[in-house]
């Protein structure tokens, strides 16, 4: 046995995640795991915003269907590899999501694209791959897709 028995990956639907969601179909079929994919979406709450303009209950519920679609789609792919998935979707902040969802899945090994940001936009925004890092409790593989 490998020691991989669960493989999770994190996907936001870019190239750069798509590209690590092969590296993991990969993976998870030279060693017998089985994959759980996590999206966690980045929306804002169904509050009043200072500029007293509410969210509507229909786009919060609307942009959740189109992500649980993609990610059911992403779930079908891996399907079709004969490889077993699970999927789910997660709630901000990204990298505790992804955490978390690891340590309850049991992986071995989360695995995520990365965008490579660097300079200002880097430190501003931090990197969720870099977050991950920190708080996962098993190995963060980071797959950077070809430009």
């Amino acid at each position: 046995m490998s020691g991989y028995e669960t493989i999770l990956v994190a996907t936001d639907f870019s190239p750069h995640s798509e590209q690590a969601l092969e590296t993991a179909i990969d993976l998870a079929r030279r060693l017998g795991a089985g994959i759980r994919l996590i999206h966690v979406f980045d929306l804002p709450l169904p509050l009043v915003s200072p500029y007293e303009v509410a969210v509507p209950d229909a786009y919060l519920e609307e942009t959740r269907s189109v992500a649980a679609g993609r990610l059911e789609a992403a779930a079908a792919r891996v399907r079709d590899e004969g490889i077993e998935v699970e999927s789910q979707l997660g709630e901000v902040p990204a990298a505790r999501s992804i955490s978390e969802a690891a340590r309850e899945a049991g992986a071995d090994l989360i695995v995520m694209g990365t965008r490579g940001n660097s300079g200002l936009k880097h430190l501003v925004l931090g990197s969720i791959a870099e977050h991950t890092l920190r708080l996962a409790h098993c190995p963060v593989m980071t797959v950077k897709a070809e430009d």
